[in-house]
């Protein structure tokens, strides 16, 4: 666990309002000194030209021209400085945006931040109903990335849980060693900041899913394979050196000049003529790519000069800097390929470059070497900036919470839940919290009135082991758990347009519960109230048929039920069964101590507060 600077939220949201007042210190400061430097560019330049008239109306010294030319000087450095300067305002800009954000965070407004709701998925297995994606879910609480691939692998990782404890420590460690370089992150953050983007989902975000699109399209394109041939480059090499013994042979009065001047013309016709269909598209799709990658370079190099540490950071690093020749060294490529395109612009240089050198043919060679060299790469280059995104965001939320702790995770096959003070991520230093054990192949069945604090509880146990198992800390004074499969049923919906009634899509949950768990090594099951959508004692057979099923399957679970019956199943199975419940107290008002207990309640709510209602009604 990395040791943090801040121990508290006080202490951090200090820190990050610290950071807003001198960021924005610094940001008006050099406004002034950008209006200082326009000022100065002005005056120097009319200088320049006042003296340049004065020296040119004749009659005076030529130190006029010397002063034009100091001016001019003058002027060269005042707009370097102004350059320099304006880079200082973007970058302290960009960071000003993201220490703000975290301030937001810190006073609970998470409407900065993506929620991921395009991720909602009520058939997954845990998302749904934990709470992991949506308006101030745990991936609103934790997505700080730059890149729709960042937020997509942050999404899949949420969804998914490691299969090893070896796997949880990797990332585990990755996380921990960003939370501790605390400003190589917000520069990361920074520095990813597309402030050219529009409205829309991912709006100030990297497109990497277009990088990867241009990127097919690229590969689609079958650009004149036969530049890349020894060939056409002998071909090539002949024709310029016949080119240059004409000229040479021409100089020397041996052959016509017009002869020289005709094989260049007609080279040069030939080279364009050739080359125009691939010019033309490696021009689309080098343009197309470009345009998307000029942030991500920045984020490539950001990378590419850490010092890192851990497994996980040294392996993305690598496959950036390793792979194919380096990520930098093919994205430079690819710019001077671009500064080459651009300079076709140029008539002229269109001509005499052609005839003399065949510019086009070898800048259509350069790109099918380019082609062959990287294109097999940059899918993996694309994962590795994705990943690395992923992490910085893991590892703001790991430095934004300073009491969580890091779970421990034992190599037991069998399912291990012990938790100390556990409390749900989402209610802070309000929670309640409460310790629990869960044992291997055992069955809890938990009793409570309304607002209790049932549902609330099954989250917090489900919702800490999605974060234990993604090597996030978890809200608890201690808990020590096992790798193993999770399903939840909590939140099951009807959905009429496909003609699946509220009890139908019950049963197909359970379904799909039942088909996960006989997949799967060991389970642990939570659900919220079995078969709510049928009458009570019906209700009371099913969840009983079930259980006793699901009992015989290497399955453990947590059951919320109002039915009191049901914790009858304890009496039958002592041992496999156990009740907890959740009591209120009833007097003039209703207390709820959101404590877990063992036993079955006995008090419960609604007539109280339906009597309570109907009393104001009169």
């Amino acid at each position: 666990m990395t040791d943090m600077k801040y121990k508290t939220k006080e202490e951090l949201s200090a820190f990050y309002s610290g950071r807003v007042d001198e960021l924005s210190a610094e940001v008006r400061q050099f406004k002034k000194n950008n209006i200082m430097y326009i000022m100065a560019e002005l005056f120097s330049f009319g200088l320049a030209i006042v003296a340049v008239v004065v020296y040119c109306a004749g009659g005076f010294a030529s130190q006029w021209l010397m002063a034009a030319l100091a001016m001019l000087a003058v002027y060269a450095v005042v707009r370097k400085a102004d350059i320099k300067n304006a880079g200082k305002i973007d970058r302290r800009t960009r960071l000003l945006t993201v220490y703000g954000k975290e301030l937001q965070y810190m006073r609970g407004d998470l409407s900065c931040f993506g929620g991921g709701s395009r991720y909602k998925d009520p058939r997954h297995a845990f998302t749904f109903d934990m709470d992991v994606f949506g308006h101030d879910s745990l991936y609103n609480r934790i997505n700080r990335t730059v890149t729709t691939g960042g937020g997509d692998v942050l999404a899949r990782w949420l969804g998914g849980l490691l299969p090893g404890k070896a796997d949880v420590e990797r990332r585990r460690a990755a996380i921990d060693e960003l939370a501790g370089l605390e400003k190589w992150r917000s520069a990361f953050l920074a520095k990813g900041i597309n402030t050219m983007a529009e409205g829309g989902k991912d709006a100030g975000k990297i497109d990497s899913n277009e990088i990867l699109r241009a990127v097919g399209d690229i590969g689609k394109k079958q650009i004149a394979p036969k530049a890349g041939l020894k060939t056409t480059l002998t071909a090539a090499a002949a024709a310029m050196a016949c080119f240059i013994t004409l000229i040479v042979l021409a100089l020397t009065g041996v052959v016509p000049a017009t002869v020289a001047v005709l094989w260049g013309v007609v080279q040069m016709f030939a080279v364009i003529g050739l080359n125009s269909k691939s010019i033309h598209d490696i021009s689309r799709a080098v343009e197309k790519l470009h345009a998307h990658m000029h942030a991500y370079i920045s984020l490539i190099r950001h990378i590419d000069k850490a010092s890192f540490a851990s497994d996980e950071l040294k392996s993305l690093q690598a496959a950036l800097t390793e792979s194919g020749g380096g990520a930098l060294t093919s994205f430079g490529q690819l710019s001077e390929i671009l500064k080459s395109l651009d300079r076709r612009g140029n008539f002229i240089g269109l001509v005499l470059f052609n005839m003399f050198a065949m510019s086009d043919y070898f800048l259509v060679r350069r790109f099918l070497k380019w082609q062959r060299l990287y294109m097999g790469s940059i899918g993996e280059w694309v994962d590795a900036v994705s990943k690395t995104d992923a992490l910085v965001s893991m590892a703001g939320f790991r430095f934004n919470e300073p009491k969580a702790v890091d779970a421990e995770v034992t190599g037991s096959d069998k399912v291990v839940y012990d938790a100390r003070g556990l409390y749900h991520p989402f209610l802070g230093d309000k929670a309640v919290r409460n310790d629990f054990t869960i044992n291997d192949g055992e069955y809890y069945i938990i009793t409570g009135a309304n607002m209790a604090g049932k549902s609330t509880f099954l989250r917090s146990v489900g919702v800490n082991y999605v974060l234990a198992m993604n090597g996030l800390p978890v809200f608890a004074e201690s808990l020590r758990v096992s790798v193993f499969n999770l399903f939840t049923s909590m939140r099951t919906s009807d959905d009429l347009s496909r003609g699946i009634s509220y009890f139908n899509a019950e049963l197909l949950r359970l379904k799909q519960l039942l088909e996960s768990c006989r997949r799967s090594r060991r389970t642990l099951i939570i659900l919220d109230e079995i078969l709510k959508g049928t009458n009570s004692l019906d209700k009371l057979n099913g969840s009983r048929l079930f259980l006793e099923a699901v009992a015989k399957l290497p399955v453990t679970g947590i059951i919320a039920t109002h039915d009191l019956e049901l914790s009858k199943m304890e009496d039958d199975a002592p041992g496999r069964f156990h009740n907890w419940c959740f009591e209120i107290e009833l007097a003039d008002n209703i207390t709820y101590t959101y404590k877990i207990t063992r036993g079955v309640a006995r008090n419960q709510n609604a007539t109280f507060l339906l009597k309570g209602i109907l009393k104001n009604a009169e």
